[in-house]
């Protein structure tokens, strides 16, 4: 079992925890972390805070810690790829997959923020937003392995575009889903590494949405190539290592491969972090 931290937020407000959280994480046995993608959070039914949108720029943020760290891997559950252009951000993973070492995991999602989209990009339906989605990463995984693409879409053009350094992971970083949508999750199926499957406010059972990504997987002819990540995205609480442990027993037992690790940021946040990795790690390493 590998064990990423997540919840780890990316506002402003919080970053020097986020900071010594990581650090201290990439000193113990953890294996990954993950932050969030956004500019804008806006307010939503889980989530109120007067600074929703006083955020850093997570990319960026990501390669400050990768200079602070040695080890551990770096991504996001997840980046929105239509927020961007896709091209773009090709290169601003292979760049920290670089300078870091081949470090990075990269979330792809289609994006859920009206607000951010409204104020930095382009909103659009659900629809188009996964069509992008598709079309981007398909344009990204060229970037990441041709010598020189040239690429034609709906939405997304390259003329004899040259991405170099290419990323030192081959064929290119791995790639996180975290969508629970149908089309989303049969496309984690064909191109995801890890696939995480959100299993709070859903009405269907998470054995059925885990069958579409395999079959999907299976489809693609590499059902060998997925692993899935299990855990809580939300923090649970006051942290408590016996109701972890029952977590990741379970998470085992279902096939996961990965844990997500959230906790709240509070004063505890450090010592609740090297109490997971003293209690609970070692049992499953």
């Amino acid at each position: 079992m590998k064990f990423f931290i997540a919840g780890l937020g990316n506002w402003s407000n919080d970053f020097a925890l986020i900071e010594k959280a990581v650090v201290e994480a990439d000193k113990l046995d953890f294996d990954g972390a993950l932050m969030p993608d956004h500019y804008m959070w806006g307010q939503t039914e889980w989530m109120h805070r007067p600074d929703a949108n006083t955020t850093l720029e997570t990319w960026v943020a990501l390669s400050y810690l990768a200079g602070k760290t040695k080890q551990i891997q770096l991504g996001t559950l997840v980046t929105p790829i239509p927020f961007r252009p896709p091209s773009i951000m090709a290169k601003m993973v292979s760049t920290l997959d670089v300078i870091s070492g081949g470090r990075v995991v990269f979330g792809v999602g289609a994006g859920w923020s009206q607000v951010e989209f409204e104020g930095y990009s382009e909103w659009n339906e659900p629809k188009v937003r996964v069509d992008k989605t598709v079309e981007g990463l398909e344009l990204m995984i060229k970037l990441w392995t041709e010598n020189e693409v040239s690429f034609k879409g709906k939405f997304y053009q390259a003329k004899e575009a040259v991405l170099d350094p290419k990323p030192i992971q081959q064929p290119y970083p791995l790639l996180l889903f975290g969508g629970r949508k149908h089309r989303m999750l049969r496309l984690a199926g064909k191109y995801g590494d890890i696939i995480y499957i959100p299993q709070f406010g859903e009405s269907e059972p998470y054995a059925e949405r885990k069958k579409i990504v395999v079959t999907a997987a299976k489809k693609a002819k590499r059902a060998n190539k997925i692993a899935f990540m299990e855990g809580p995205m939300m923090t649970m609480g006051a942290y408590n290592s016996g109701e972890f442990i029952k977590h990741v027993e379970a998470a085992k037992e279902s096939g996961a491969s990965y844990f997500l690790m959230s906790i709240p940021r509070n004063e505890k946040f450090i010592e609740s972090i090297q109490s997971f990795a003293r209690d609970v790690i070692p049992s499953f390493k």
